[in-house]
């Protein structure tokens, strides 16, 4: 199992937590020291839409160039800029399996290992 985000983050922090407390093995990929790359990307895109993985309320998409943000049109830009940006990714993701998963609330987790 591997959950990526960054360790800062409050959502990361939390599913960490709770993984750990629910007795789960996990591997942390931190995007600020290891980056996206373009397979991952991939699988996640092959089971989530692009607009899912795509963080429009951070501070990334905030200090993005406008003319950026309005090219993100379809998944292909979308890929692309996350790709340059990897914190545009929305947090945590988590790979379980051939599961994928993206956001942290208990219940989600619950549900996801119940």
């Amino acid at each position: 199992m591997r959950l990526y985000g960054i360790p800062n983050c409050d959502q990361v922090r939390a599913a960490r937590t709770w993984l750990k407390s629910n007795g789960q093995d996990l591997e942390f990929v931190d995007f600020k020291k290891v980056g996206l790359d373009a397979t991952t990307l991939d699988r996640w895109l092959t089971h989530l839409p692009w607009d899912a993985l795509l963080n429009r309320r951070g501070l990334t998409w905030r200090q993005l160039d406008a003319t950026v943000r309005a090219q993100i049109v379809d998944q292909h830009t979308a890929s692309e800029v996350m790709l340059a940006h990897p914190l545009l990714v929305k947090r945590p993701v988590l790979e379980f399996g051939e599961k994928i998963s993206v956001g942290f609330s208990e219940p989600l987790y619950r549900n996801l290992f119940g």
